[in-house]
């Protein structure tokens, strides 16, 4: 058995696209999953399972939960070590920072450096961003509702062909808490 968390991208936001926690464990729990628990009401979830990689339970859990809710929803699912070594790996001072002032965007692919060349870094500081091992941590001293960063990051464009979902540092590490067990 290995534990994952799944993510799930722009749910319960805004009054729309609802997926109760309560009923995406049972969901779950429907398909198998073992341990299900969640974290918030913003699309995390933490699982246990002895079948499929991360593509094919991000596959299985995003046809469930659009055959069950009526509407689609894109999923990333990630094991504990890529977790972990991706809270490791952040090229910010965690430790010193708020947790509003860091991010990290987890692609469902590996994206490079390329894709975000039209964005001049040098205009946006003191923000910043990184990549990583299909992730880019993004550094928001003002917090991501202020970042113009954040808003450019964010267009369709820079992201086509890949699903991104964001995560403040606080979930980042719980997260990794999480699929510990």
């Amino acid at each position: 058995m290995t534990t994952y968390a799944a993510l799930l991208r722009g749910i319960n936001v805004g009054g729309s696209r609802k997926v109760p926690m309560a009923e995406l464990r049972t969901l779950m729990e429907g398909l198998g999953y073992d341990g299900v628990r969640t974290y918030l009401q913003s699309g995390q979830a933490v699982f246990s399972s002895g079948h499929g990689d991360e593509e094919s339970l991000a596959a299985e859990l995003t046809r469930a939960i659009e055959k069950h809710f009526g509407f689609g929803v894109d999923v990333i699912v990630r094991d504990h070590a890529y977790l972990k070594a991706v809270a490791e790996a952040c090229p910010f001072p965690a430790a010193d920072l708020e947790a509003k002032q860091l991010h990290v965007t987890y692609f469902s692919a590996p994206v490079g450096l390329d894709r975000f060349a039209e964005i001049d870094q040098a205009a946006y500081l003191p923000e910043e961003f990184r990549l990583g091992d299909r992730a880019l941590y993004l550094y928001a001293p003002n917090g991501l509702g202020r970042s113009k960063l954040a808003e450019h990051l964010s267009k369709p464009r820079l992201n086509k062909g890949v699903i991104a979902t964001s995560r403040n540092w606080n979930t980042v590490v719980k997260l990794v808490e999480m699929t510990s067990d």
